[in-house]
């Protein structure tokens, strides 16, 4: 699984070499989480190395613990905020100041990105979000409600814009 993931990751950011890197270290932190409890121990200073790494270099929260699927694509990796519960499906787009996160407080829940979903630049999607498969969403938007699939999404608050060809 790791080994997959990393290839695809590698090769969905060949336009950038700094995020192919981090992905790297996320895809490693991702399993050394994931190991035995004795060998996980002995790891640990590596978590913090990437949550430092991570933090400091890309000024990015990519936490080991999120559920990312094969191919993530990152443009001009800087300043993403993702919320750990948050689940990316696979070859999902995500621009710079990207923030998904929860409205805070319990039960404030988390989006979900369906497989292929494209986030524009300075999005924000908060809270226990759907956003279906293959679905834009547009720079800046602010999306607080289901996105269907395939849908391109824009503006603060955030509309579903109509498909060429309906009336």
């Amino acid at each position: 699984m790791v080994r997959g993931s990393l290839f695809q990751d590698w090769a969905a950011n060949s336009h950038d070499a700094r995020i192919r890197w981090m992905l790297v270290g996320f895809r490693l932190a991702q399993h050394v989480s994931r190991m035995h409890r004795v060998s996980r121990l002995l790891l640990r200073p590596y978590l913090w190395l990437y949550r430092i790494m991570a933090y400091s270099f890309f000024h990015t929260e990519l936490n080991w613990t999120l559920e990312v699927g094969e191919g993530l694509r990152i443009y001009h990796g800087y300043c993403l905020v993702i919320h750990r519960d948050t689940k990316i499906g696979r070859n999902v787009t995500l621009r710079h100041c990207v923030t998904l996160g929860n409205k805070g407080g319990s039960g404030g829940g988390a989006p979900i990105l369906g497989d292929g979903v494209d986030v524009g630049a300075h999005a924000v999607i908060i809270g226990a979000v759907t956003v279906g498969a293959n679905a834009i969403i547009g720079a800046a938007a602010v999306v607080t409600r289901d996105v269907p699939p395939g849908a391109v999404v824009v503006g603060n608050p955030a509309r579903v814009l109509p498909s060429p060809g309906s009336s």
